[in-house]
């Protein structure tokens, strides 16, 4: 059975349910990236819905696998049977408009957005809740590959080799460094690198603060400056970064072991992810090379659809995933014919992390069950479920309802669990440069480790108009 038509949305993480941050895990310190979500048809003149399989976060975006869809909805008001039993909401609600004399009184549309907020949270489902008009619409803005910021992806680590293992906050031996810039951001156009160490902010030292406190610091409205004072080599710099919305490419690309394998990061999971990851293999197979190596750390998702075509290009037929409604029945997505690089002869390997979620482990997850890919690094974040993302009319926000469950092809739910490694292998207490999960997949591959190899793109997961799960220097409906 092939992909479904409508495509399904993977809601990304809360991000209060993510894993807390290690002296040696990394964040991007952007803001929200403001995605171009495609146009979704509308089913009725005021409501419009979206199906998701992504792991949400207030507004920040752990997208998973979704695809956009048009569903049937009912006529909108209070249904005639229904009449007498919303009695009480009225009377309350007249009550309240006609009577209440407290020092606020709230407007009639934050009164029915608590209304509907509190539907919602009496659900007792992370993954179903209510948004207000702003945090909804940036929610919708995240899907796309765009973010407003400097750029930058940046790591709490100990000063020296050996010192503190659990930083909290710079200074007594711990400091805030420099992962990488983030391709194509100010950061990088301003010569921001990797291993630079963030001292302070707009001539104010950092010493003392969290990385919160610091990105907090960092973040603020595009077209103004930040001045970052960095070390490196020992000098004292001060960098001027203006803050702009610049576009974060999907798919990045670099060889490694003398030419031999292809290393391809994925930093979403969207139409334009699926076109570049199809291009960079493409070119990496006519380049001769068989050893592929899928970077899907920090990955939060996105559709379920390209979730679906990134994984045919390794699997020719069959299952790919399973969607479960909420009656039970299950229905099979199998792979699309055509795949670059499904003779057995390509080697894949996939990196993955804890904040590997949604549509990313439905990629994951299909190679390491159809036998086509080892996953190495770290248990998965567990997202398995799907989310209908509903606009309200009126400007009221909007909804993330969870409709259906998605299940790997030999039907495992990996719902808080999560996707094991076949090789594990982690970052904890490396330092910024390094990348030893990426050392562990060459290494299971054949190849020497590299001497200074990058670590991937931690995902950007700002709350809707805010931070990612790696921190960010920039101001997306998730991902900073």
């Amino acid at each position: 059975m092939s992909a479904p038509k409508n495509p399904v949305h993977l809601d990304p993480p809360d991000p209060a349910d993510l894993p807390a941050f290690g002296p040696a895990s990394t964040r991007e310190l952007d803001q929200e990236p403001i995605a171009q979500a495609r146009s979704p048809r509308a089913f009725q003149p005021s409501r419009l819905s979206f199906l998701i399989v992504a792991v949400l976060a207030g507004s920040a975006l752990f997208l998973g696998g979704y695809t956009l869809g048009s569903r049937v909805a009912t006529t909108p008001g209070t249904p005639i049977t229904e009449e007498v039993r919303f009695d009480p909401f009225w009377d309350v609600y007249s009550l309240i408009q006609k009577e209440f004399a407290g020092s606020t009184k709230p407007s009639q549309d934050q009164l029915v957005q608590a209304a509907i907020k509190g539907m919602m949270e009496s659900l007792n489902d992370p993954f179903s809740y209510y948004q207000g008009p702003e945090d909804f619409n940036n929610s919708l803005l995240s899907v796309g590959g765009q973010a407003e910021g400097i750029g930058v992806q940046i790591q709490i680590q100990a000063t020296l080799p050996g010192g503190p293992t659990n930083c909290s906050k710079v200074g007594d031996g711990c400091e805030l460094a420099i992962v990488s810039p983030i391709p194509g951001s100010p950061a990088e156009a301003a010569g921001i690198k990797a291993g630079d160490v963030i001292t302070g902010v707009d001539g104010v030292s950092v010493d003392g603060l969290t990385v919160d406190q610091i990105t907090a610091k960092v973040k603020g409205p595009k077209d103004t400056t930040v001045k970052l004072t960095i070390e490196r080599g020992g000098e004292s710099i001060d960098v001027s970064i203006v803050r702009k919305v610049y576009s974060r490419p999907e798919v990045n690309t670099r060889t490694l072991a003398n030419g031999s394998v292809e290393y391809i990061d994925v930093a979403g999971i969207n139409t334009p992810a699926s076109s570049q990851f199809d291009l960079a293999l493409a070119n990496a197979l006519a380049a001769g090379r068989k050893a592929i190596v899928i970077d899907l750390r920090g990955n939060l998702g996105g559709y379920v659809p390209d979730a679906v075509k990134m994984a045919s290009e390794f699997i020719p037929s069959g299952t790919i995933l399973y969607q479960q409604d909420a009656s039970g029945a299950q229905s099979e997505i199998s792979a699309t014919p055509g795949g670059r690089g499904t003779d057995p002869s390509v080697k894949v390997i996939v990196l993955v992390d804890k904040n590997t979620a949604s549509a990313a482990e439905i990629l994951a997850g299909a190679l390491q069950a159809r036998g086509r890919g080892l996953l190495v690094g770290t248990t998965t974040y567990g997202k398995g479920i799907v989310q209908e993302w509903l606009p309200l009319p009126n400007n009221d926000g909007g909804i993330h309802l969870t409709v259906a469950r998605w299940l790997t092809p030999n039907k495992v739910w990996i719902q808080t669990k999560g996707l094991s490694p076949d090789i594990a292998a982690t970052t904890d207490g490396a330092r910024a440069g390094t990348d030893p999960v990426l050392d562990a997949a060459l290494v299971s591959l054949g190849f020497p480790p590299e001497a200074t190899a990058s670590p991937s793109s931690a995902p950007s997961l700002s709350p809707a108009p805010s931070l990612s799960p790696v921190p960010s220097l920039s101001p997306v409906p998730s991902p900073s």
